[in-house]
């Protein structure tokens, strides 16, 4: 089926006239429709699809030049503008609101003929790790429907795993494109800071948020990331000045760190078997492995959480009722609309973090949170930039388990400090990508992580599609 096939074989189906955009489109959407009351991977479809495949059959009919993805359906996180399609963040606050202009990723996507299939389902406002803080339901995950997803990019992991969508976007702030990746045992890539236009993506928090992109295997996710690699002035943190073009074309001689602290008693057995089995390929095809430390990964995850809620407080006071989004009906003063108005628009997570934003930014408390916590990033930083000294890439667990159960109970600060092994790279800026590297004894599938330097996006992913094709589970 088409549907089943990889990015790759299908653009080359697409450029040989094996298939056509419509054909393709058909197969994918079909997919979709079929597994949505399981999977309830989208928010919203795209009526404008078929359009944008017939014209694509008309480009690739022309010959010539044709851009790869040509004809390609992707999904879009439902936190990433997409013009005259309601783009909702999976929120109340936002349920009706449909943005007059699209993110500067969508517009490389459209410009470049892939066909936006709709926009996929995720936690509210990009926060949560199993797509279940949303209004429209949790994401339930491919493999095995009690389990989540994983979040906030639940819906694009699992469109892409079940065959619902060829390629996706999502949002990765600290692990939301790597973890649903992981859970659904495909390939998710989150560029370093800069490297994608962050115009049109509904922030978070903004000195963390970024674009990035979910396929079937490493040769896909580089595909839709060249795409929208592109420099642009909308976006002042968008930086392409010092990008790397090193590549590497086989593990031999690559240095691999495996940092001592993301392979503790946190990390499941099945996990910690999964990704050691992954560094011995690496090893038997000649890369060469040091042992390292990270001190500083300890206070990752609450530093992490005092910066993205500090810059949520202040990204989400936008919604007040006032100019757009939800408004609450029966008031008998301003203040008492804005107060209804984000009691009743906004869930329970978005308001914890809202809430611990407020503080740690008040006055009084800044000091002993915020400005640590921005001083700890920066110790950080220093620590990976003097690791990325002898090492070409750092391992580790994209999450400490294989997947969460629906439905399960767990306590908030258990569920924070799961993020230990992602949110590290997101403080620092760097580019990191979780590829399929085993199953768990219950076949969940399991993520194996690499981060690379700084603005070494393109080396980090020929290190990954060389792990992949030496052996790594390979889809497509």
């Amino acid at each position: 089926m088409l549907y089943e096939r990889s990015a790759f074989e299908l653009a080359e189906l697409l450029r040989n006239r094996k298939c056509s955009a419509v054909e393709l489109l058909d197969s994918v959407k079909k997919r979709a429709v079929e597994l949505q009351p399981s999977l309830n991977a989208y928010i919203s479809f795209n009526d404008n699809a078929a359009k944008a495949a017939e014209e694509a059959d008309r480009r690739l009919a022309q010959g010539g030049d044709v851009p790869v993805l040509c004809g390609i359906p992707v999904a879009v996180k439902d936190n990433i503008s997409v013009k005259g399609l309601r783009t909702t963040c999976a929120s109340k606050m936002l349920e009706n609101y449909v943005p007059p202009y699209s993110a500067s990723a969508v517009e490389l996507l459209e410009a470049a003929g892939a066909v936006i299939i709709g926009k996929t389902n995720m936690d509210e406002f990009a926060m949560g790790s199993a797509s279940d803080t949303g209004i429209f339901g949790a994401v339930k995950n491919p493999v095995n429907t009690s389990y989540s997803a994983g979040g906030s990019s639940g819906g694009s992991a699992a469109a892409v795993a079940g065959g619902a969508a060829t390629l996706a976007l999502g949002s990765d702030t600290g692990g939301s494109v790597r973890q649903p990746a992981s859970f659904c045992g495909v390939a998710g890539f989150c560029p370093s800071y800069g490297a994608v236009s962050r115009y049109g993506l509904i922030a978070f928090a903004s000195s963390l948020d970024r674009i990035g992109t979910i396929g079937k295997n490493i040769r896909d996710v580089q595909l839709l990331h060249n795409i929208i690699n592109v420099t642009d002035p909308r976006d002042v943190t968008n930086n392409h000045n010092f990008f790397s073009e090193h590549s590497f074309h086989s593990l031999k001689g690559v240095r691999i760190g495996i940092p001592e602290e993301l392979f503790g008693d946190m990390v499941s057995d099945d996990v910690k078997t999964a990704v050691i089995g992954a560094v011995k390929l690496m090893e038997s095809e000649g890369a060469v492995i040091h042992d390292i430390s990270l001190p500083s990964l300890s206070s990752a995850v609450k530093a992490y959480y005092v910066i993205s809620s500090a810059e949520a407080s202040s990204n989400l006071a936008r919604y007040d009722g006032v100019r757009y989004g939800f408004r609450a009906e029966g008031c008998s003063s301003p203040m008492e609309m804005i107060r209804k108005s984000r009691t009743e628009g906004f869930g329970d997570e978005v308001k914890r973090r809202i809430l611990l934003g407020t503080f740690v930014l008040s006055e009084g408390c800044s000091d002993s949170y915020y400005k640590r916590a921005a001083l700890f990033r920066q110790r950080l930083c220093r620590e990976f930039d003097e690791i990325f000294r002898s090492c070409d890439a750092v391992v580790s667990p994209v999450y400490p388990e294989a997947g969460i159960k629906l439905g399960k109970g767990k306590r908030l600060a258990d569920i924070y400090s799961a993020d230990i092994c992602t949110v590290p790279s997101s403080l620092a800026g760097l580019p990191a990508v979780s590829i399929p590297c085993g199953t768990a004894s219950d076949g969940l599938p399991i993520g194996l992580q690499l981060i690379g330097r700084r603005y070494g996006d393109n080396e980090l992913l020929s290190i990954a599609y060389c792990y992949e094709v030496a052996g790594g589970v390979y889809h497509g």
